[in-house]
């Protein structure tokens, strides 16, 4: 049963790339755009400080307010306004 485990290949958790050709920088750049996918800069910003829940609330609601407008200004684009 122990040879078995020792021929996988290793486990991996989290996110991670393989190198293919010695080529480190495409392997960087492939990297760098599952993290930002995945959104864990974004979360690791979010958490740094605590947040009350009345910010969140507020902060929440402006993220709507500018989602909106955003499209609004869209719409009118596309319908000539």
């Amino acid at each position: 049963m122990r040879n078995r485990k020792q021929n996988r290949e290793p486990e991996h958790k989290g996110l991670y790339v393989t190198v293919i050709n010695n080529d480190v920088t495409k392997a960087m750049r492939r990297f760098k755009k599952k993290v930002a996918e995945d959104g864990l800069l974004q979360e690791l910003r979010k958490r740094e400080y605590f947040e009350s829940r009345g910010t969140k609330k507020r902060l929440a609601k402006k993220a709507a307010e500018r989602r909106f407008k955003r499209n609004m200004e869209k719409r009118k684009e596309q319908l000539g306004y």
